[in-house]
């Protein structure tokens, strides 16, 4: 962390702290919460500004409302969540901004914790050019801003990049989001070698920049899910009716990352006649190519044998995203073996993405990973550009005036 404003540098006695998390939690259809770990993964920030004699307003989103203020997105169950884990009551603002949540925040006495209500329900929290005030009124809140929502760092959003303008000298990461870019930078910089990638998920349009990125940092990628029927496709395999980002750029792209001799893609598949559950199945070798009318659901055995076996070579790990689709129990084999075979290797091992983290706390596998990444567009980008708009709104122009709240 040279050169970065740590949360330990803030004198934090008697302020108020606004602090971004990331309790962008999964929830059943009847509002619960089917994973706390964003939230458990907070604790240590809220808990040493508390320690310290501050008190804490928190900040975050949840879903997609889409700028309006929606019911089923509210930050409510967090609340009720976190007041259990801190063993304290959190108060809750039925607004993020104007006078019933500024009402609250002044209010506010070192050791209490005050949790706004769903940052976006107002559009310009993600589109803050369309309403500068915004970012001002959340700024107005609190006397001093802590980002700990790595999760959302990529994100330039008002609470995670404009805030912070309103904070010179008084803005700071926290206990998360430093050992997020630790774990990052370690392993980015001076990776333990061999040094191996399993990269999973959907299309990959979106991910080629990574991609080309790590193949210039990894010793090898193994590419799996459905972002290794591009490159099938790439060589002229047939992929049947699999996912597949087939415009000439991706190909083309595609090809071009083939070249390198880094690149490990699946033996065998298991592929399916329909993406339900209950389809049909069988298991084909990549050679054969998937015939029309079906699609690839998850790396087969030879594979999961052969990629286990090589990793362990491996002294640094990474994996982003599932091989398979996890979703279904019959096509989350892949993804459960990959997993179980990481946590048994004596590496560095980084996990990073919601479904392969879903993956491996289904497998209660958690504690056997050196570092369970709570962002993964964030740790993607982080490992393409070397750094995210969140971070870098927290420790540019550390000098500058301070914008009027």
């Amino acid at each position: 962390m040279t050169n970065k404003l740590s949360i330990h540098q803030l004198p934090l006695q008697g302020e108020k702290v606004l602090l971004r998390v990331d309790f962008n939690v999964p929830l059943s259809p009847e509002g619960k919460i089917t994973d706390d770990t964003r939230i458990r993964e907070a604790l240590p920030t809220i808990q040493y500004i508390l320690k310290q004699g501050g008190s804490v307003i928190l900040m975050s989103h949840l879903g997609r409302p889409k700028g309006k203020k929606d019911p089923q997105f509210s930050l409510a169950p967090c609340q009720k969540r976190l007041s259990e884990l801190l063993g304290i009551p959190v108060l809750f603002a039925p607004d993020c901004v104007g006078p019933q949540a500024e009402t609250m925040a002044e209010a506010l006495l070192p050791g209490q914790v005050l949790m706004l209500e769903n940052l976006r329900f107002y559009p310009a929290e993600e589109d803050p050019d369309s309403d500068p005030s915004f970012a001002q009124k959340l700024a107005k809140l609190g006397d001093l801003y802590v980002n700990d929502a790595f999760g959302t760092a990529h994100r330039k959003h008002a609470s995670t990049a404009s805030i912070a303008h309103y904070f010179p000298g008084k803005r700071a990461v926290g206990l998360l989001m430093e050992k997020e870019i630790a774990f990052f930078d370690r392993m980015l910089t001076n990776p333990k070698r061999p040094f191996y990638a399993l990269i999973g998920g959907a299309k990959i349009g979106t991910k080629l920049g990574v991609l080309s990125s790590l193949v210039s940092k990894v010793d090898a990628l193994f590419i799996g899910g459905g972002m290794a029927f591009t490159f099938l496709k790439a060589q002229g395999i047939a992929v049947g009716d699999s996912l597949v980002d087939d415009d000439d750029a991706c190909l083309a792209h595609a090809k071009e990352l083939l070249k390198s001799n880094k690149i490990h893609l699946p033996k065998d598949l298991l592929i399916a006649d329909a993406f339900k559950a209950d389809a049909a199945i069988r298991v084909i070798s990549v050679e054969e190519g998937i015939p029309k009318g079906w699609q690839g659901m998850d790396i087969g055995p030879q594979t999961v044998r052969e990629w286990a076996q090589a990793f362990q070579k491996a002294k640094t790990v990474f994996w982003n995203g599932p091989v398979g689709v996890f979703e279904f129990p019959r096509f989350g084999k892949g993804t459960e073996e990959m997993a179980t075979a990481i946590a048994a290797l004596n590496a560095t091992t980084v996990v990073g993405g919601g479904d392969s983290v879903a993956a491996v706390n289904a497998c209660h596998l958690a504690d056997r990973f050196s570092h369970v990444s709570t962002g993964g567009g964030a740790s993607l980008e982080y490992i393409e550009f070397g750094h995210l708009p969140g971070i870098d709104a927290v420790f540019e122009n550390l000098n500058a005036k301070p914008q009027s709240r």
